[in-house]
């Protein structure tokens, strides 16, 4: 009889549901929940990327000369990276032109301005430089032609 009760009372389960939800719940949603922050952070330094490429570019062949125009595309840059969170200290910025002749705002001449970001993936910790070690770079470049009527005035 105590033998029967006690192969009874092993096999109920009584509370052992909301237990192995809790244990298998956070067991999957502890991930998911880290891959939604790391594709955020990505997508988000993506459109930053993005945005401060196109901006830039479009300031830069709008200047009236060569000073200008590169301090108003990284202003450019300096606000897109803002927007989203971003150290506009930790991009890199080139801008390369089709006319080698006359500078970079002679008509006609395209200029692509490139922006590179990298950006670290969230809640990594500082032990043995992991934080370097992990991040994502990121790369945007667009391109714009200068007016054939450009400092026509």
């Amino acid at each position: 009889m105590l033998q029967k009760k006690f192969l009874t009372s092993l096999r109920r389960e009584d509370g052992s549901a909301s237990l192995e939800f809790i244990t298998a719940g956070m067991l999957l949603l502890i991930p998911l929940v880290y891959l939604v922050l790391a594709v955020s952070a990505v997508q988000g330094a993506t459109l930053a990327t993005e945005g401060a490429a196109r901006q830039a570019a479009r300031v830069y062949v709008e200047s009236p000369n060569q000073d200008v125009a590169v301090a108003r595309a990284q202003q450019a840059i300096d606000f897109a990276l803002a927007d989203y969170g971003l150290d506009s200290s930790q991009a890199n910025v080139s801008i390369t032109c089709s006319q080698t002749n006359g500078g970079c705002l002679t008509p006609g001449s395209l200029v692509s301005i490139g922006v590179n970001v990298n950006v670290p993936l969230p809640m990594v910790p500082a032990v043995l430089s992991l934080d370097q070690v992990a991040v994502v770079p990121i790369s945007s470049q667009a391109s714009q032609v200068v007016s054939r009527f450009h400092g026509v005035r």
